[in-house]
């Protein structure tokens, strides 16, 4: 009995009391947006502290306030490494306030801002931000549209999560821009195949606007 506590009492104090098990060095990986210096800075962790005693949930939840991170998870590496591993987020529009630019992501939150317009297309929102009805359909049409028409988007505008318009550009250079009436998120590939399909007709060739709001009846104009 007196030798199992000797064991017990020996490995506790290596764990948490002694310097062979504690904090020597944060790796950082998956950062493209956010320098590493910051996010250690904002991961505050304590070179010298005992592995054991790392609490790598508040690590990781100080970490997921970085704007620029979607995720992130926090592992020991024994015997003296924290591994930070991020997914960043991934900007997909960007939003004009102010004289600024502000680019969101996928779930409508800022990743970052920047005076110059980012090669992003512009969305034409109310409210933007991940709160904003509109934005989230804005946001879930670009999430599905086809890559043929992702690849040409300009712009988007929402007045109502119903009612989405994109602005393309033109496949060539010379072609005039369009605009689609696109309403709300859902059927895209059935939008889309309507959209390509118009465009190979002389009439979608001219056409300034095509709406496939309701694809059961389609409008050019």
């Amino acid at each position: 009995m007196l030798l199992v506590l000797a064991v017990l009492g020996a490995a506790g104090w290596v764990l948490l009391g002694s310097k062979l098990l504690v904090v020597r060095h944060v790796e950082v990986s998956g950062t493209r947006l956010v320098p590493r210096d910051r996010l250690v800075a904002e991961a505050r962790i304590r070179l010298g502290l005992p592995m054991a005693r790392l609490d790598t949930d508040a690590v990781r939840d100080r970490v997921r306030g970085v704007r620029e991170v979607e995720s992130a998870e926090v592992r020991r590496v024994w015997p003296g490494t924290v591994r930070i591993e991020v997914r960043e987020r991934t900007p997909v529009v960007a939003v004009e306030r102010s004289g600024r630019y502000f680019s969101l992501d996928r779930f409508g939150m800022t990743v970052v801002d920047s005076p110059e317009r980012p090669a992003l297309p512009v969305l034409s929102v109310g409210a933007p931000g991940p709160d904003d009805p509109a934005t989230r359909a804005a946001l879930g049409v670009i999430g599905e549209l086809p890559d043929g028409l992702a690849r040409r988007l300009t712009g988007v505008e929402a007045t109502s999560p119903e009612s989405v318009t994109l602005r393309l550009g033109g496949e060539r250079s010379g072609d005039q821009p369009l605009t689609v009436v696109w309403g709300a998120p859902g059927r895209a590939a059935e939008k889309g195949r309507l959209v390509d399909a118009l465009r190979r007709t002389s009439a979608g060739r001219t056409a300034r606007m095509i709406d496939v709001s309701s694809p059961e009846v389609v409008t050019t104009r």
